[in-house]
């Protein structure tokens, strides 16, 4: 109930009043059943449009320190984010990661759409990284349809490290559904997981006519904050 009343009287109308999201491919998100919509990571606010412009309910896997702030900022923030439908995963990796597997893998076994960021992290510059393939993994073992997102335009409404976001049109293209039965069974085999994220980064690529950097973004973020202390 709190999720519906922030998508559609609260946040919703609001924030399309105020960015008019242009949308194309909708329809190719299922009307029932679990999917993952695998998304370019652009901004913070990717998280808030894309749920907005599809009908059903989505869960995405944000980190857990979103949740985990003091005093009354860290509470609205906390509920500011299970009210858009957001799970906290632990990225710290190991026993961490393989739990926020099986977070992921429940969402789907409920039959809900999953929302994930296959870079990991949001882009530094505008650019597409290299996927990571813990994406792949959560498809296999799910055996379910994943569709690409491409999220336009929303690194200039919301830039890393600004406050407040900028007034401007952003765009969510849905891409055709991806299938990947072939490889069912297969997610223990690494070079598997690497072809299917690969494959997955290649639509997207095509869909949003970025600029592909074959690195994680992760590593980029660490470099540039080791230049500049």
């Amino acid at each position: 109930m709190f999720y519906w009343v922030m998508k559609n009287i609260i946040i919703g109308p609001l924030v399309k009043g105020i960015f008019r999201p242009w949308v194309t491919g909708a329809g190719n998100v299922p009307a029932e059943g679990a999917v993952i919509l695998a998304s370019n990571h652009l901004s913070f606010v990717d998280s808030i449009f894309l749920p907005l412009v599809i009908e059903r309910p989505m869960v995405f896997l944000a980190k857990s320190d979103y949740f985990t702030g003091k005093g009354i900022k860290g509470w609205l923030t906390k509920m500011f984010f299970l009210g858009t439908g957001q799970l906290p995963i632990d990225r710290s990796g190991g026993k961490a990661s393989e739990a926020s597997l099986n977070t992921g893998l429940q969402v789907l076994a409920d039959g809900k759409v999953l929302g994930i960021y296959p870079e990991g992290t949001r882009s530094p510059d505008g650019q597409m990284y290299r996927g990571r393939t813990g994406v792949a993994r959560m498809i296999l073992e799910a055996r379910v349809p994943v569709i690409p997102v491409a999220m336009i335009d929303t690194e200039k409404v919301m830039p890393i490290g600004s406050k407040l976001p900028k007034i401007r049109r952003i765009g969510v293209v849905f891409g055709e559904p991806l299938d990947f039965s072939r490889f069912y069974g297969l997610e223990g085999d690494r070079f598997i997981l690497r072809a299917v994220t690969d494959e997955i980064m290649y639509e997207l690529l095509g869909l949003s006519g970025q600029n592909y950097v074959d690195v994680y973004a992760s590593s980029v973020k660490e470099k540039r904050a080791l230049v500049s202390r």
